[in-house]
């Protein structure tokens, strides 16, 4: 009869740990969304445009007009 006790208690903590870790990834996966989400604005917000001089053929910040 112990031994099943034993096996109770065992596979209830695995199913809280399995529990637990599962909704660590989550957290995790979201943080990393929200991260990827922020780097993509402002990479947007920061970008510059070019325009190739004629002359040298180096790309330079585009002027405003």
């Amino acid at each position: 009869m112990p031994q099943v006790l034993l096996l109770i208690a065992a596979g209830a903590g695995l199913w809280l740990a399995r529990r637990f870790l599962r909704k660590e990834q989550d957290r995790v996966a979201a943080d990393l969304r929200s991260a990827q989400e922020a780097m993509e604005r402002r990479e947007l917000d920061s970008a510059v445009p070019l325009e190739q001089d004629p002359v040298t053929g180096v790309y330079r910040p585009k002027q405003m007009h």
